[in-house]
């Protein structure tokens, strides 16, 4: 039966809705309640850096000193809310990202269509319904056509069962059975289309019932994550360790165990990577935030880590590479082309009459498809007050487009209920099968199709039948077809797109077209989109009687495959993965979720795809631009670099604040760090890796470089060593002014002071000179960072007041220095990143030398 007309459904009105949505809530699921500050602070409480803190505290008490006791106390109370507030920005951003991830469902609202997320969706909206769609919520189908439902997430039944049209305010059936009129939430459209009433939504539908939630964006345990928490651990065990060793050796050699207590805590404080999960945590949520925005949602954190590491971008044509506005541009019949232009009068000239009219009849009442919006289009000029248009013709049957025959067909019925008229319209060859036209028919129709094909047209045949019976058969193969004509289709390329497959180039990022459609049509794009050997192309026949062995020789050179079906993407991406690739692949479909699945970075259209697409996927790119993936791969290049910088800048930071913990220990000399001083140069270390860094601007060049080995893990040997090398720069330059002002037998206060203000200062230049590990500080200072100045103005006004406050200054142990003092220090601190400064300013000129 066909799809009846809908345009006389109103739905309800935006008023009508947004009072239900206000009363029944959102089309959600119960879920875990958000974390609540109490519940962050308790997670906070059992941290091992907070236990330190605590212990420290204790200590205090224990000495009698309650005023530092107190004031590293108010530090706890200022690490929590630091954690909090990171904790509370990455939940938000999670958050941002669910709501994102919601299905999409088709509505109609005061008679309009629309897409709405799934989680809007309210009780008594009309929704329709299509092949590969989720249905939103539960409801009752009131216009059917051939419609079929899989219902085994409820029913564990993996045979869709049929559906047929019911009425409003029939009480909703349990699940499965075929021929009732009943859709739940969560199953999928496997066949037809359908208009369903919403009964229930939320906790209260089937699946509410039940408590299964299908789907959210979670934190994923990544591989950076597992690489991260071994670090973690190691570094943990050799801290305790150490920490153990420093609490002996200060007992035994000063018979002072409270205060060798207080110094092995203070290294472990010092050695202790606490900084690395949250900084993980804080990057990849921020990161997926930021890729939202470049209109790619994030299902799947570690694409996040992937996007960096793609060397193939396997996309679809039409809608990705263009725009899928289509409009109808040539019609040919009997092998005479009529240019046509909707532009003008939209006028069809007299000898494509036919083929225009059946083109029309072939089409849906209610289309979706642009190539039938098009063709709709035609009736609103001069050809649409001629005798073809068939406004008072009933639709009697539609017999859809299956992978088997790539065309659809339509019988009309006309008023005196005596004729019908088959109009069907698809691929050529399955209008030319439909025709059973003979071996010179078929050469003149390849001829016609190359023709309008070379000109990057769309192409579609269209065919016609009549009969006078009342019995309709089974399938169109049945009907005896003529041939009449083919209509040739304009799908302008997107804007940028040119510019994104260059930056791709650049990238060292190979750009592979998929299409259904003809090879010289495919050819034209790519030529006019600047794919490189736009002109070597691979067909779906020819894919199909090639083997694995010769598709993965073939594909180092094919940058076009036209005439591909969905079911063949999944090979083009195999062969590409068996040659070392790393494939982003693009898909809408039902049939494309297998090679959605099995890419490294899936991605699914998300104004057009299916739910099963996007379930499949990794990312959803919602506005089904080709651009949006470029900056996407971008984005993911920044965010790893980003993270890249962050560790490195906490590696090198904590050895100069392990150091000066651990060697006047050893050496029996006066103790420079106690916990109130490590708990400063964390309230600077935390902002600075997590908000600092992740809020850094790309790399000049970063798409001038190859993508990332897949297998390059965030510390390479060469990070791991120059982080390492900045620390112990730093800490010979902290040693240096250390030992010095020892040696010139100043006051243990002023020493420690000295030495402190050195640490500092250090710790600041290691912050400017690790922002970019190509460009030196004189060019990235210019490039604005919010954060990095409220961390530095916060830090230098903290400084100078525990410095020049004496209650301050007592707190911390120090005594007053002078402005010479003062100045040693900033010398010392900038002096200790000079070394990596020269040596970025030198690759940087190898680099420049080597490009001429």
């Amino acid at each position: 039966m066909p799809f009846p007309d809908i345009s006389s459904v109103t739905g309800l009105s935006e008023q009508e809705a947004e009072e239900r949505l206000r009363r029944d809530g959102f089309n959600e699921l119960p879920v875990a309640k958000r974390r609540g500050l109490l519940h962050i602070v308790i997670e906070v409480i059992h941290e091992p850096m907070f236990i330190l803190l605590v212990a420290g505290v204790l200590l205090y008490f224990l000495l009698g000193d309650i005023t530092e006791g107190m004031m590293l106390l108010s530090f706890v109370i200022v690490i929590i809310g630091i954690t909090v507030y990171q904790e509370r920005r990455t939940e938000r951003a999670l958050e941002a990202l669910k709501n994102l991830a919601s299905p999409r469902a088709l509505v109609i609202r005061s008679g309009l269509q629309k897409r709405i997320p799934g989680r809007e969706i309210v009780s008594g909206d009309s929704v329709i319904l299509s092949e590969g769609d989720r249905v939103p919520a539960d409801g009752t189908l009131l216009i059917t056509n051939n419609i079929s439902v899989d219902e085994s997430l409820l029913t564990g039944e993996s045979v869709p069962v049929r559906k047929t049209a019911g009425r409003a305010g029939i009480p909703a059936g349990r699940p499965g059975g075929d021929d009732l009129p009943f859709v739940y939430s969560g199953t999928l459209v496997t066949q037809g289309q359908g208009l369903a009433l919403i009964t229930a939504t939320g906790a209260v539908t089937e699946m509410g019932k039940i408590g299964k939630v299908l789907r959210a964006v979670e934190r994923g345990e990544t591989r950076l994550k597992q690489d991260i928490d071994r670090i973690v651990r190691t570094v943990a065990l050799a801290g305790i360790s150490l920490c153990a060793v420093i609490v002996i050796v200060y007992g035994m050699t000063r018979l002072d165990w409270i205060e060798g207590f207080l110094a092995g805590i203070t290294l472990a404080m010092a050695i202790l990577p606490e900084e690395f999960p949250v900084v993980l945590t804080v990057f990849l949520a921020l990161g997926a935030w930021r890729i939202s925005r470049q209109n790619v949602l994030t299902r799947q954190i570690p694409a996040i880590e992937t996007l960096g590491s793609a060397t193939v971008l396997c996309v679809d044509k039409t809608g990705t590479l263009t725009e899928n506005r289509m409009s109808v541009a040539m019609l040919m019949a009997k092998g005479l082309a009529c240019r046509h232009d909707m532009g003008s009068a939209n006028t069809v000239p007299d000898s494509c009459h036919e083929v225009a009219e059946y083109a029309i009849l072939a089409c849906k009442k209610d289309p979706f498809d642009p190539m039938e919006k098009a063709l709709l289009r035609l009736r609103d000029g001069d050809f649409g007050k001629t005798e073809h248009i068939h406004a008072n013709w009933s639709l009697v049957q539609e017999y859809p487009l299956s992978p088997q025959l790539l065309a659809m067909s339509n019988v009309w019925r006309s008023p005196d209920g005596d004729r019908y008229v088959i109009a069907a319209k698809g691929a050529p060859e399955a209008i030319a099968d439909l025709c059973h036209l003979d071996a010179a028919a078929l050469e003149d129709l390849s001829e016609s199709v190359d023709l309008i094909a070379a000109e990057g047209l769309r192409v579609l045949g269209v065919a016609k039948a009549s009969f006078r019976i009342t019995g309709l058969p089974e399938e169109q193969h049945d009907f005896a077809f003529e041939f009449s004509g083919l209509v040739g289709f304009a799908d302008p390329v997107r804007p940028q797109v040119g510019n994104a497959i260059h930056e791709c180039r650049t990238a060292g990022i190979r750009v592979i077209m998929i299409t259904g459609d003809y090879p010289l049509t495919a050819g034209k794009i790519a030529r006019e989109i600047g794919l490189p050997d736009g002109n070597r192309c691979i067909t779906g026949p020819e894919l199909d009687a090639m083997d694995d062995a010769a598709l993965r020789q073939k594909i180092h050179s094919v940058t076009v495959f036209a005439r591909v079906v969905p079911e063949q993407k999944l090979r083009i991406v195999q062969a590409l993965q068996e040659n070392g690739e790393v494939v982003a692949m693009t898909g809408d479909g039902v049939n494309d979720a297998p090679a959605l699945k099995a890419a490294d970075i899936g991605i699914a259209m998300g104004g057009r795809g299916t739910d099963v697409a996007r379930e499949a996927s990794s990312l959803v790119l919602l506005d089904d631009n080709f651009t949006s993936i470029v900056s996407a791969v971008r984005l993911g290049r920044r965010i790893f670099d980003n993270l890249k910088k962050a560790m490195a800048y906490i590696f090198s930071v904590h050895v100069p604040i392990a150091g000066i913990s651990l060697v006047p220990v050893l050496f029996n000399m006066p103790l420079v760090l106690l916990p109130v001083h490590v708990v400063f140069l964390e309230l600077i270390i935390d902002p600075a890796c997590s908000i600092v860094f992740e809020a850094e601007k790309e790399e000049q060049g970063i798409m001038d470089r190859p993508p990332r080995k897949k297998d390059e893990g965030l510390f390479t040997r060469r990070t791991l060593l120059l982080s390492l090398l900045q620390g112990f720069v730093v800490l010979a330059v902290v040693l240096a002014i250390y030992f010095i002002a020892c040696a010139r037998n100043f006051a243990d206060d002023k020493v420690r002071a000295l030495t402190f203000t050195t640490i500092v200062i250090a710790n600041l230049c290691l912050i400017l000179t690790n922002r970019s590990w190509s460009e030196t500080i004189v060019t990235t200072i210019r490039s604005y960072n919010r954060a990095l100045h409220w961390v530095f103005a916060g830090s230098l006004v903290c400084l100078f007041l525990i410095l020049y406050i004496p209650a301050l200054r007592e707190l911390f142990r120090f005594g007053p220095l002078t402005l010479p003092d003062l100045l040693l220090c900033i010398w010392a601190g900038a002096a200790s990143i000079l070394w990596f400064e020269l040596y970025k300013a030198g690759r940087k000129t190898m680099r420049h030398a080597v490009s001429w």
